[in-house]
């Protein structure tokens, strides 16, 4: 089993409450929920683990993505919804994985609201943003060498927010982008990266192109936290072979790590594209 793992499921509601007048503005919680409660049901002493860690988390999950009623935000029951999951260890991806196998038909709750499930990718030649890797295969592409062009594109598809110095930072500086690759990396992975990959990315990768938004996404609490989505392009000034392929090996990693904070409730939803 491969340590890395991109799930991403098809889903339709089942029913609503009718009595229901207000349903959720970001589904990113009620993704993490389901998701713990998928590990729950197939290692309880996993599921534990991952209540009780409070930094990087070894998963992450999107939003709920697909059309919603105006006004409540309700899901429609006559359309069908995406919903992905990633996995950065072996455990949870095995769990994931586990669900994967029988799900299609199963039911998967999201916030009282029960969804059939229609499908679950795991390759990507079934769904584009689905698939899986060890970490060894990851890095052994890049790592001689052998695939270093000096630009790396990123596709942010949810909002991409970064904590730095006491404060969040909604742009995608080459620097946050690479130590928070690197950080997850080097927390999960078997073969640790240098650390001064995040020195290279700060002094050698200049931003070249950028097509961003910036997108609110709202807290439990009642506040906004403001990200970025849309594409940003990297180009090295330094075309220096070894650090290149660090930092292709850590964009890679970008589709199953995702950037920034709040990986874990639906934000830093990102990959590498050509």
């Amino acid at each position: 089993m491969n340590e890395l793992l991109s799930l991403v499921l098809a889903l339709q509601p089942i029913a609503l409450d009718p009595g229901r007048t207000e349903f959720p503005r970001w589904w990113g919680r009620a993704a993490q929920a389901a998701l713990l409660e998928v590990v729950n049901q197939r290692d309880a002493a996993l599921a534990v683990e991952l209540h009780a860690e409070s930094t990087l988390r070894p998963y992450t999950v999107s939003n709920l993505m697909g059309r919603f009623a105006r006004g409540n935000g309700a899901p429609l029951m006559d359309q069908s919804y995406s919903l992905r999951w990633t996995g950065l260890t072996e455990p949870v991806s095995a769990a994931l994985m586990s669900f994967a196998d029988t799900a299609a038909g199963q039911t998967l709750e999201l916030d009282h609201v029960p969804f059939r499930v229609l499908a679950a990718a795991s390759k990507p030649e079934e769904q584009p943003w689905a698939g899986s890797a060890s970490y060894t295969a990851l890095g052994g592409r890049y790592l001689a060498g052998l695939d270093t062009p000096r630009r790396v594109t990123f596709q942010l598809t949810s909002p991409v927010v970064f904590k730095s110095g006491g404060l969040t930072q909604p742009l995608p500086e080459a620097g946050l982008v690479f130590h928070s690759l690197l950080e997850r990396w080097n927390r999960f992975a078997p073969l640790a990266l240098p650390p001064e990959v995040r020195r290279f990315s700060e002094e050698c990768l200049a931003l070249s192109r950028f097509e961003l938004k910036s997108r609110p996404v709202p807290l439990k609490e009642g506040g906004l936290r403001i990200g970025s989505v849309g594409r940003v392009t990297f180009t090295a000034t330094n075309p220096d072979k070894f650090w290149l392929g660090q930092v292709h090996t850590l964009a890679a990693f970008a589709q199953f790590a995702g950037l920034g904070a709040g990986t874990a409730q639906g934000l830093g939803q990102a990959r590498v594209i050509a």
